[in-house]
């Protein structure tokens, strides 16, 4: 009797895992459904990783000249105080010459100090006046404030003492920008290509990300450009919410439309 009882008390806790907090079944998700790892699967992954990766490398030094005719037109076009300076990067006969802005920002005064933290005030405090269900942006908000805010108490303590210069920045963001987008296939080969979407479909969802990101680069730098010539105060904000965090959002965004597409018929060719 007592085993009875508790074989009905096991399957009970076993049925629970799979409803949720309101009784019903949680099924499992389509993506896993469709998971087979199949030989096959593996050799076209592989494949699409070198194909992308090897386009990337040759079109790299067409897209660094590419960048810089965008950021020379930004420099006659825009009211950016700087000047336009290239990075050379050299591996055997493979050269490389990144561009990027040399600007001149200043530390905040105490006006641009004082509205910039009656602003960040004003916006937290607005927060608490959202509705419950738009929680998601009310957390996200002021997650944001907090990294500004951070920087306003860094900028009123220690304002000589902040060790980054604008112009390694700017470099940094351009140099980090392209390592993302050249670790895009290797990414979307051990995350997307595992799956039965096809192979047009798999080099299409890459071919759009990396495109996308290689055209978000320069008006990114320009952006950033135009708000850190103003004052040293936002470059924590740009960097840790504006700056790499944003490119991996992107990529993240078009990898969650590509999983939503139809997967391949199982019994169909690969194509």
């Amino acid at each position: 009797m007592r085993e009875g009882v508790d074989l009905q008390t096991s399957g009970r806790m076993d049925e629970s895992f799979v409803r949720g907090h309101r009784g019903g079944v949680i099924s499992m998700h389509r993506a896993l459904t469709h998971f087979r790892l199949r030989p096959m699967n593996l050799v076209i992954s592989l494949s699409l990783l070198v194909c992308f990766s090897w386009i990337w490398v040759l079109l790299l030094p067409s897209l660094c000249r590419f960048w810089r005719g965008c950021l020379t037109l930004s420099l006659q076009w825009l009211p950016i105080h700087g000047s336009l300076e290239l990075a050379e990067h050299r591996y055997h006969s493979y050269q490389l010459d990144v561009p990027y802005l040399r600007i001149y920002s200043v530390l905040p005064g105490l006006w641009m100090w004082a509205v910039a933290c009656g602003v960040t005030l004003l916006l937290f405090a607005a927060t608490f006046w959202l509705p419950k269900k738009m929680v998601p942006l009310i957390y996200l908000g002021r997650g944001i404030l907090l990294v500004h805010a951070s920087s306003l108490f860094y900028f009123a303590i220690w304002p000589m003492s902040f060790p980054h210069a604008p112009d390694s920045y700017m470099e940094a963001l351009v140099n980090s920008g392209i390592g993302l987008i050249t670790v895009i296939p290797l990414l979307f080969a051990l995350t997307y290509y595992i799956f039965d979407f096809g192979l047009w479909k798999k080099a299409l969802l890459t071919a759009l990300t990396m495109t996308h990101l290689t055209l978000f680069l320069p008006f990114q730098v320009v952006l950033q450009a135009l708000v850190l010539q103003k004052t040293l105060l936002f470059m924590p904000l740009l960097y840790i919410v504006f700056g790499m965090p944003l490119n991996v959002l992107l990529i993240i965004a078009f990898y969650s439309w590509g999983m939503t597409w139809s997967f391949r018929q199982v019994q169909s060719a690969y194509s």
